[in-house]
């Protein structure tokens, strides 16, 4: 606690917001548009984070699938009224910002772009936490003079940390290989909640010892351990921390900033922070929260998920389970996936459950429990096992691998390369294929990561085609409509009871 002692040495937190990306991906299917951003913009920067991360992971897939909007524009629209506060995004290393490992003239083209637009942090993970996969990005990242934050994507394989494999020394050791790669700042990236306080203590005054560089830390609400985790973390010498504006936290979400900055006001970590301006935005964020109400999630009157605290599977790969299991008409058989998801997941090579190995083992688990073990296999799976998602953390199961790259059209004898050294480049084609609808290298990029979707959006884009209602949104006009006529319907209900 001495830390905290009010004569002590003043040592702020830092603070990154995360309301305009991680917020509403996590809580809302990434469905906040820009328009919604603006009127706060100003005021968000004069408050002093960090960073903001406005960009990365969904958002550049929603953005032009579902809203209709230049996933780029984004960057430079909110450029023009936040000119203080750094941009920060969260870039899955050769995924890019899709689901697949891209070559590297793809790679290297989306990070110089995304520079030119105005990023200026770019968070680089790997869901193998094989940093072979941040080789080309960091590259470019470097050559751009922007910020590289490595990441190590936390995961447990036991209620707390240790074991065999993802243990004290593991995490250590990453942090070692990532300031060595010349990481400005290291990022401790819980994508499920499973953090647990006095864990995440002893890590942070260890890697304290063991690096120089600034330590971040990013969590879920998921279980509801987060805001006890940060505690301990600020208490231990955690540099910076990620949060959301109250309407947008909490949930699958991270925590709220308000509660924090109240909390270390007066210490020696106080942020300094405005509270009376965090309330104001949060106001805001309630005006126009009732656009994107339909996406939240109305199935629980918890807004934890204790279940995490004992199978560990993040909410996201849980929905998508779900999902599979309706269609399949088998949803009874939930807790058999539970089970078989930590089979599967360690037979091939216990990878962290985080885009896109959550899913590439969720979907197995739900083939197991169906049909059989490995009697259906993915494509994605049999991908994973030969080495093209780069190496897992322990060996993929000899048998299992055998079983699952048996007739597979790459052969049966795994690589152990760089994953994307055995990807062609793919620019020159992509350029070909869709001609003088790309009007430059940012239209270029929307269709080689998604050829469909993208090539639909530059239609929409240039008016080739009209967009959809669906796509243009609702406004509050719209909702104040609804609000009214289910109000006339229920009283109307009422006056025949």
């Amino acid at each position: 606690m001495d830390t905290f002692l009010e004569d002590g040495p003043k040592n702020p937190i830092k603070i990154q917001d995360n309301t305009f990306r991680d917020g509403h991906q996590s809580l809302l299917a990434t469905r906040m548009r820009t328009e919604d951003m603006l009127p706060i913009a100003e005021k968000m920067d004069s408050v002093g984070f960090w960073a903001m991360e406005v960009w990365g992971g969904a958002t550049f897939d929603t953005m032009h699938r579902f809203l209709g909007e230049d996933p780029f524009d984004r960057i430079r629209t909110l450029k023009k009224y936040i000119k203080k506060t750094p941009f920060s995004m969260l870039l899955r290393g050769q995924n890019l910002v899709g689901y697949r490992n891209y070559a590297d003239d793809v790679a290297r083209l989306f990070v110089d772009k995304s520079c030119e637009a105005g990023m200026d942090v770019f968070r680089v993970f790997d869901a193998l936490n094989d940093y072979r996969n941040f080789e080309t990005v960091v590259e470019r990242i470097k050559a751009n003079g922007k910020h590289f934050q490595g990441t190590i994507c936390y995961t447990l394989t036991e209620r707390r940390m240790g074991g065999d494999v993802f243990n004290l020394e593991y995490y250590l050791n990453k942090a070692r290989e990532i300031e060595d790669m010349g990481a400005d700042t290291l990022c401790l990236k819980d994508m499920a909640g499973i953090m647990s306080p006095f864990d995440m203590a002893k890590i942070i005054t260890e890697l304290k010892k063991t690096i120089s560089i600034p330590i971040h830390l990013h969590t879920h609400y998921t279980s509801g351990m987060a805001s006890m985790v940060y505690l301990e973390a600020i208490k231990a010498g955690v540099d910076i921390v990620d949060t959301c504006l109250a309407p947008f936290a909490l949930r699958t979400s991270q925590p709220a900033v308000e509660p924090i900055v109240a909390t270390l006001y007066g210490t020696s970590r106080d942020t300094g922070f405005d509270l009376s301006l965090l309330l104001e935005l949060g106001a805001y964020m309630e005006s126009v929260a009732p656009k994107y109400r339909d996406y939240l999630a109305k199935n629980t009157m918890s807004i934890i998920d204790t279940g995490v605290l004992a199978h560990q599977v993040p909410g996201g790969m849980i929905s998508n389970l779900v999902g599979q299991l309706k269609e399949a008409k088998a949803l009874d058989r939930l807790p058999e996936v539970y089970k078989d998801v930590a089979i599967t997941r360690k037979e091939l090579g216990m990878p962290p459950l985080v885009t896109p190995t959550s899913q590439i083992v969720g979907v197995q688990s739900v083939l197991n429990v169906l049909f059989g073990r490995y009697k259906m296999v993915t494509n994605e799976v049999k991908d994973l096992a030969f080495g093209l998602y780069g190496k897992t953390p322990i060996p993929v199961d000899p048998e299992v691998q055998k079983k699952v790259l048996k007739g597979y059209k790459r052969g049966d004898v795994p690589v152990t390369g760089r994953a994307a050294d055995f990807l062609e480049p793919e620019l020159d084609a992509a350029r070909e294929k869709i001609g003088d609808l790309a009007k430059d290298d940012f239209d270029l990029l929307i269709y080689t990561l998604y050829p469909t979707t993208g090539e639909q959006f530059l239609k929409w884009k240039y008016g080739l085609e009209e967009r959809p209602p669906e796509v243009k949104g609702k406004t509050l006009e719209d909702i104040r409509k609804e609000d009214e006529a289910m109000a006339a319907a229920i009283e109307q209900v009422c006056k025949t009871m």
